[in-house]
């Protein structure tokens, strides 16, 4: 059982729900209500910690999306989450690492918000910032392993965890070069997404006033 909340807002969740999709683990899902006070702290960014996603499985329960990770790679070795090569591997725990803790200007200003539309939005400077960082982690990572995804021909974690950033950089109308660019279509692109996307724009939810305000 993976437990989520609202498809179209929880950045979280999208990412919990990619890793165990892209590791074969066969789930239920038990989805949240987005306007319970505490899934909606999360949201916002206003919890002391971030409970969901959460994974049951076997009766061990891991609510922590690096630690559900690193549970489905023992579990389900065979996906791949983590690439095989140690170097690579450590590469990819750090930058998986990066998205989890950092980039607080661009989570902030620029939350996930997939029925958005902002093509003239105002980025900041400190968001702009976390912005160039991030696409040049992308830009190292798919010159290094050659692409498609971050860590070559195989999703691993790192997509998982950037995938977000991608619905961000559309909903916000982010201008980035063309390898950039390339891989966040491909991203957008991938047959979990278009499913979270489906499922997002079904969701019947009150909207979450203050995601949906084009500073």
């Amino acid at each position: 059982m993976l437990t989520i909340t609202s498809k179209n807002y929880s950045s979280w969740s999208l990412r919990g729900w990619l890793v165990t999709r892209f590791s074969g683990l066969e789930f239920a899902e038990n989805v949240l209500p987005p306007d319970d006070p505490s899934t909606r702290a999360e949201i916002l960014l206003l919890s002391s910690s971030i409970l969901v996603p959460c994974l049951t499985h076997d009766g061990i329960k891991v609510w922590d999306t690096l630690a559900i990770a690193e549970y489905l790679n023992e579990v389900c070795p065979k996906a791949g989450l983590l690439p095989a090569d140690a170097k690579a591997r450590a590469h990819c725990r750090a930058i998986s690492g990066e998205m989890h803790s950092g980039f607080s200007a661009l989570r902030s200003s620029l939350p996930m918000n997939l029925s958005g539309h902002f093509p003239k939005f105002k980025i900041w400077s400190r968001a702009q910032a976390d912005i160039d960082h991030i696409c040049s982690i992308w830009r190292d990572c798919l010159d290094t392993y050659g692409g498609p995804y971050l860590f070559g021909k195989q999703r691993t974690l790192a997509d998982a965890m950037y995938a977000p950033v991608c619905t961000r950089f559309a909903t916000y109308d982010v201008k980035l070069d063309a390898v950039c660019a390339d891989y966040c279509t491909l991203m957008l692109n991938e047959p979990e997404m278009k499913e979270w996307f489906s499922a997002a724009k079904a969701e019947k939810i009150d909207n979450i006033d203050e995601l949906d305000v084009e500073f």
